[in-house]
């Protein structure tokens, strides 16, 4: 079954399940107990930090590995409503991940001054010089959008924020394992992350903290991680996470380029044979595996029942959202009248995707279309 909604989940890559098996047979202990054994779990958990940040950037220190991006979205946001000055405002691009808009409208509410951003939802530096120049005591700006693919200029960002001593939080999930990771971690930086979208676990992430170490969590619970984050490390999953990331920084430097053009011709070939048919995003630099398509006829779950029936997986967006009434959040900020956003599709390839399946879903696309096109226009001849 071809499935093109990995930026919702990514199976299990082989690496990650064979490290996660190799853990919970060899070292399941607790890294924080005083035996042997037990200390051996703890190397290796030393080992998956210390590769996180040969691989990203930063010391080995700085990375706090959790249960993904909405917990570190959290836990980033409620420290600095907490270190903060008070009534501190922060600048947050629109077009964030859901459970960052959350966090940041939970701790700073009614203090959020929302970036301007391109066509795309491309925030250009100059918004971010601006927000700091009128007082921003943060921002919030995501490496790659989860919904239309678009990438967002993170170094410049990130740059500009270091000159000015200003907390940057960025959302890498989309961006890792897809895109090179190096350099991420290499700045004062918070990065957030969530292993699932690139072959390893649900529920594994990590949190990377700027080069100052703030103590993240409040006194309460264990001391694990260098006191940052209470409970016992999910060693074996940890495991998985870092084997499947080691994976796909490899991948990304082989096949980058040739899954790019396959996405490229789907969208030419669907854009030149359905007329009326968008592409979101088309003319800004995105992630090489997504297409968020703009359909001309027929409804979001049309297309998804007539799609999964033929054992074609997509989506209508953001998983986290599926099934809300209304648009997706991130169409509403790009300006996109409502009655359109409810015509979009998300396409989203992975490393495992072939030629032949972009190929299969072009077919399938276009069958789909002619049939709701006929299943429409019978309709309307009948009345």
């Amino acid at each position: 079954m071809p499935y093109f909604d990995h930026n919702a989940t990514t199976p299990l890559a082989d690496c990650a399940r064979e490290a996660w098996l190799r853990i919970q047979t060899e070292n399941w202990h607790n890294p924080s107990s005083p035996t042997r054994a037990a200390a051996r779990a703890r190397i290796r958990l030393e080992s998956y930090h210390e590769a996180v940040a040969i691989m990203l950037g930063g010391e080995p220190s700085h990375y706090i590995f959790n249960s993904g991006a909405t917990e570190g979205a959290h836990a980033v946001l409620a420290h600095w409503a907490q270190k903060l000055p008070a009534q501190a405002r922060i600048a947050v691009s629109a077009t964030e991940h859901a459970c960052v808009l959350a966090a940041a409208g939970h701790y700073f509410p009614n203090r959020i001054d929302w970036l301007p951003h391109e066509g795309g939802g491309f925030v250009p530096p100059a918004a971010i010089s601006n927000a700091i120049a009128a007082g921003a005591a943060g921002i919030v700006v995501m490496a790659a959008n989860n919904e239309t693919g678009v990438l967002q200029p993170w170094p410049e960002i990130a740059a500009a924020c270091q000159r000015a001593s200003v907390p940057y939080l960025c959302d890498a999930t989309q961006w890792l394992g897809k895109l090179p990771g190096a350099g991420l971690g290499s700045n004062n930086t918070w990065i957030i992350a969530s292993g699932h979208k690139f072959g390893a676990p649900k529920g594994v992430g990590f949190i990377k903290l700027p080069k100052s170490l703030p103590e993240l969590q409040k006194p309460g619970g264990g001391l694990q991680q260098n006191g940052h984050r209470a409970g016992t490390e999910d060693l074996a999953s940890i495991a998985a996470f870092t084997a499947a990331l080691v994976e796909a920084e490899q991948k990304h430097v082989l096949w980058e380029s040739q899954r790019l053009a396959w996405r490229d011709h789907f969208e030419k070939a669907l854009l030149s044979s359905i007329p009326g048919l968008q592409v979101i995003g088309q003319q800004w630099e995105r992630l090489w595996n997504t297409s968020l398509l703009i359909v001309p006829c027929g409804t979001q779950s049309q297309w998804v029942t007539k799609l999964d029936k033929a054992d074609f997986q997509i989506s209508t967006g953001a998983a986290c959202t599926a099934g809300k009434e209304g648009p997706s959040h991130v169409l509403a900020a790009l300006g996109l009248p409502a009655e359109l956003a409810r015509q979009a599709l998300r396409i989203s390839s992975g490393w495992q995707t072939t030629e032949q399946d972009w190929q299969e879903l072009q077919a399938i696309f276009q069958k789909t279309n002619h049939s709701i096109m006929t299943s429409i226009g019978f309709i309307e001849h009948k009345t």
